[in-house]
Formats: structure tokens, sequence, C-alpha cells
């Protein structure tokens, strides 16, 4: 049975506070999947997938598929797919950090991906994400880390000290968005040696290990939760693209038996999805030639199958009505979004909209459509890179949402569910493909 409203938005909101990054939302959806049965596999490994069983893997610790083998012929049925992407605009440590100014001791960082800047001010922030390690027998190990208390912030610079503040303040990444950690005239460990610390008390098997590297991220202390003043709003971090995750793995976990359903979540679609755990990688296409390994019969089963990629979507802001093609402005909490653009920067056609708008109608859902106004860009997902590098037809969709790479973005409390259930009714295979 498909997760009641309340019930679902309460596991999204536990699901966005337990994954501050995409290592931590991968393991997290990860380690759900395999406690409802699904196969862990490594790709190091030889397989021998068998219709009838679920599995999963993940590639660098920031990318997943998930995948249900049903019992019906992959070349007559196909598989419906589902994408989405893991990482989400934020500031990175850089290898080398430590600055010490005037006692103030700071952390250098590079911002990740299109960020906006100026909310990343004033906000209680922690750091999270992976250490790589060097054990007494010369074997290399990761783990995840999370400091979880705030330890570090972006002061302003008071408006008395620049009074055009508020007309024509500019942000210079490398100068103004650097984290205080702490104030001391005597000098630290350095952040290696505080990110060591963490790990003997995370990890007390790991006390003496060497701590070679790590990729870690600032992020906001400040939980997601519902706001509005009837709690009509999601508000959080990293909702694009961590909603549509979560929706993607609880709708593969209840999808049929007979279906063959996968769901993909892929790193790096922020900065052009150019890696071995991208988009744009072979992860998905390494995939499907282990589970068809005869060319002929994967090409087959390809052109029966459909992904809808889901990203979130530009809402219609009431302050701002004009950024928007008038004919085209999602609301949020009236259903999710159709996404299309003429230059293909999203991957939808006639024939994909409408099996979606056909799934929307089986579940009487609201649906919406996006077209960005024709003297404005507009962004782009994973849906174009996945359809032109694999061949399968795409749609592209999304929940509305205000604020998309703020530190802190809003969605509506109702739009999520739809395209979950929308993506339950997609998984069931009950509207054929032609």
């Amino acid at each position: 049975m498909p997760l009641a409203l309340d019930d679902f938005n309460q596991g999204l909101l536990k699901f966005l506070r337990s994954a501050p990054t995409a290592f931590h939302a991968t393991a997290y959806m990860k380690r759900k999947l395999v406690d409802a049965g699904f196969i862990a596999l490594r790709e190091s490994d030889a397989w021998r997938l068998e219709p009838g069983k679920s599995y999963v893997i993940s590639r660098n610790d920031s990318s997943l598929i998930a995948f249900k083998y049903g019992s019906n012929s992959l070349i007559e049925q196909g598989i419906r797919m589902l994408g989405a992407h893991t990482d989400s605009p934020c500031l990175k440590v850089k290898p080398q950090p430590e600055l010490n100014r005037r006692g103030y001791h700071q952390l250098g960082v590079e911002v990740y991906g299109g960020a906006l800047l100026a909310p990343w001010f004033d906000r209680d922030l922690s750091i999270a994400g992976r250490v790589t390690y060097q054990n007494a027998n010369q074997q290399l190990g990761s783990v995840l880390l999370d400091f979880k208390e705030p330890i570090a912030f972006i002061p302003s610079l008071a408006i008395h000290l620049d009074r055009e503040a508020n007309n024509s303040r500019s942000i210079n990444p490398q100068k103004d968005i650097v984290p205080v950690l702490l104030q001391s005239d005597e000098a630290t460990t350095g952040f290696k040696g505080l990110l060591k610390k963490l790990l003997e008390r995370e990890y007390p098997e790991l006390s003496d290990v060497n701590l070679l590297d790590y990729e870690m991220s600032l992020y906001d202390t400040q939980p997601a939760s519902l706001v509005g003043f009837e709690k009509q709003f999601i508000a959080s971090a990293r909702l694009d693209n961590l909603l549509s995750c979560y929706l993607g793995f609880c709708s593969i976990l209840e999808a049929d038996s007979w279906q063959s359903a996968l769901f993909i979540a892929t790193d790096h679609e922020e900065v052009g999805s150019t890696s071995c755990c991208g988009a744009k990688g072979p992860f998905l296409q390494h995939f499907l030639e282990r589970l068809l390994t005869d060319s002929q019969e994967r090409a087959r089963t390809i052109d029966r199958s459909l992904m809808i990629s889901a990203d979130n979507a530009h809402g219609v802001h009431p302050n701002f009505m004009d950024k928007h093609d008038e004919n085209h402005g999602p609301i949020l909490n009236k259903g999710p979004v159709i996404k299309i653009n003429a230059n293909q920067r999203y991957a939808t056609t006639s024939d994909t909209a409408s099996l979606f708008r056909a799934l929307c109608e089986l579940e009487k859902i609201p649906v919406q459509t996006f077209v960005a106004r024709t003297d404005m860009g507009c962004g782009s997902t994973i849906g174009p890179i996945v359809s032109s590098e694999v061949g399968v037809k795409t749609v592209d969709v999304g929940v509305p949402t205000f604020a998309m790479h703020s530190i802190r973005e809003i969605a509506g409390k109702d739009d999520a569910w739809y395209l979950y259930r929308v993506a339950n009714q997609f998984f069931s295979g009950k509207v054929k493909l032609s």
C-alpha cells in the first residue's frame, strides 16, 4: 500500500535530516533497500541476476541503482526507470583549508555547483562527508563523518561598514565566503586533526589509522520542517534533489513483482554529470550491459522502456511573477510539473508527456507544465543526458519549488506525495507503452 500523505512527509523530513551530503543520502537509501530485501551487488564481482529478485548497487558511495527484476519478459515489457540526483550546491572544504587571521581560525572553501551564496551568511553550519584512511596492513578504506553540531559560521559585514549593502553588495566567493571555525591565539592541529579526533570518537576501531584525504562539505544545521501558518510547505536544504531521491526509492520499494523497475540516483548533476558516477558516466550503461549481455536484446528492451527524470521545477514566486511565462507558471501544492524545452534542455516529448499525463489521470492528480520565458535560459537535468547516452525515451518532471539552490528551499507538502503516487503507478506497468 502506498504511504499516506503524513507518513510520506514525515519519512521525507527524516531522510533530509539524515542526508547532509550525497554520500550520506546514498548510504541511507542503500541501507533501507537492503533491509527491505534488496541484494547488495559489488561491481568487482561476477553477477547472475534472476527474475523475481531485487538488487542494489552503489558507485563512489554517492550514486545508486536499485533494480527489481520482474517476472515478465524484459524484451516485451521493457524497464520502467526513474532517475534523480544525490548532489546539491554547497561549500566544499579545500584540501589545505587552514587560515588564521587575528586569532580567528577559518576554513578555505570552494563553491560546488550554482549555489545561491547570500543565504549562507549568519547560519549555524556543520561539516559532513567522507574520509579515506590507510590501516596498518596498508589497506585503504573510507567512512562517513558528520560533526552534526554547529561548528562554523560565515558572519555578514555590518551595514554600518557597507552602507550600500542593500543596493549593490556583491559576493566574492574567494574572500567573502570563508567560514569561522574557532578563536584561539595558539596553533591548532589543523582540519585533518579535527577530522582524526572525530574519526576516533565515531569509529574507535580506527584510532590507529592514517587519515589520508577527505571530501567534506558545510551544511546548515537547521532541520527540515513543515512551515507556514497551516504547515502547507516543506522547508529544507537539499530539496533539489533529495526530495526526488526519496520518492524514487520509496516507489521502487513498493514496485510490483511482475514489471521490471529501476531507480537511479547519480552524483555530480549540479556540475555537469561528467564523472564515473554521474549521469554522463557509464554507470547505468554498465548495469544494463551486465543485465542483458546480448546487444540486440538490450536494444529491444531499451526501446520498450521509459524513464521519468525527476528534478525540481521553479514555482511561480509571488514577488517575482514576471520571471515566468504567463501560461506556464507552476504553483506549489497544485501537482507535479512536466518540464518542456524546445532546445532539448529537457528530454520531454509529446509521447512521454502524454504517458505521464495518463498516469496522473489514473491517480486523479493535477499536473502542471513548465516552459521558461523565451527571453530567458533554463537549467537542465539528467534527463537529456541519460536519454542521449542510453537511448531511453524520457519525460522530465519535478516538484515546484521556491529558492532553488539556496541553503534552504521551499516546496509544497502535497507535491512530493503526488509525484510519489504517480511513480508507484508508473512502476506498476498498468499504463502500456507504445
